[in-house]
């Protein structure tokens, strides 16, 4: 036997005490008669050589394989993908987790939340978190059409159960005309609220869509003529009230939208999260705005994007 395969058979032996017989550095050490350095450097041997090969036997790694790919296609830091036949419960644990890892580091950070049921049903699923050294905002307004709290604002729930200052934005999505946004925009409270949305550290938001069962229209802020008017404008979704195309184009500005700047991608963490079919055009054009640089949706519509982009 050649000094060669001699010390690739010794790698293979020390590998496979650690990776098949779970083995630790000492045991391996003790079982072979060798010190625990040598035991250490044999494994590492092994790995280098192409002698270990991983497998990980779950429905888990397509969705891995999914969220690795949609990053290197849109250039993203960060995607998320959920399970097929989780729905709505697998993507907000996803988001969950993201939200709660935030919250869980140790250097002061701003939180900018928008609303949305994915955003709400994420927040059901967290446990309270103690960390008052962060701050956590609102990107959308926390104000109904008819002047109440909103259903689906994500802030309110989220205060409930950490104990980061929170700071809402007290506006409608959209108001009822341009000059009742910019009088609301003139507000002390909601100007300082705009600018630390706009400086964040991390983003999260819904994405809505445009047709019989759109958010803006469910919720009251914007006619079925309205919403028919910016399908016929080419709106696929909106990203806090703000109308774009499935090729990434935002529709003209609309001066009633009172929502909070998103902070800058290139910067933040600027998260969105949207799942099912109704979700798929609105989610390849959020991604093509330039606006997002992390997602997290289910895993039919994370192969469906990367189907239909080249």
């Amino acid at each position: 036997m050649s000094e060669e395969h001699a010390r690739l058979e010794q790698a293979a032996r020390a590998a496979w005490l650690a990776h098949v017989g779970g083995l630790t550095q000492d045991e391996i050490a003790r079982n072979m008669g060798i010190s625990r350095q040598a035991a250490q450097r044999l494994v590492a041997q092994a790995q280098a050589a192409g002698i270990v090969k991983v497998r990980i036997d779950h429905p888990l790694t397509a969705c891995l394989n999914l969220g690795a790919a949609l990053q290197d296609r849109f250039g993203l830091r960060l995607a998320g993908v959920a399970p097929s036949g989780t729905g709505l419960a697998g993507v907000a644990r996803a988001v969950a987790d993201m939200i709660e890892r935030e919250l869980l580091r140790p250097e002061p950070i701003t939180l900018a939340v928008g609303t949305g049921r994915t955003l709400r049903a994420a927040v059901e699923q967290m446990g309270r978190i103690d960390c008052p050294r962060h701050r956590i905002v609102s990107l959308s307004g926390n104000i109904a059409p008819d002047g109440s709290a909103a259903y689906f604002n994500v802030l309110f729930s989220l205060s409930e159960l950490v104990t980061a200052r929170s700071f809402p934005l007290m506006v409608p999505v959209i108001a009822a005309n341009a000059a009742e946004r910019a009088a609301l925009h003139r507000q002390p409270g909601n100007i300082r609220v705009m600018q630390m949305a706009a400086g964040a550290d991390t983003a999260i938001v819904g994405l809505g869509t445009f047709g019989p069962d759109a958010p803006l229209r469910k919720d009251g802020f914007l006619t079925a003529e309205e919403i028919a008017d910016r399908q016929a404008a080419g709106a696929v979704g909106e990203i806090l009230g703000h109308a774009y195309t499935v090729e990434g184009a935002f529709l003209p500005q609309d001066d009633r939208v009172a929502s909070a700047p998103l902070p800058d991608p290139g910067r933040a963490l600027v998260a969105a999260a949207a799942w099912g079919e109704p979700k798929r055009e609105a989610m390849l054009g959020a991604l093509r705005t330039g606006r997002l640089n992390a997602i997290f949706t289910d895993e039919d519509t994370a192969a469906w994007l990367l189907d239909h982009t080249g």
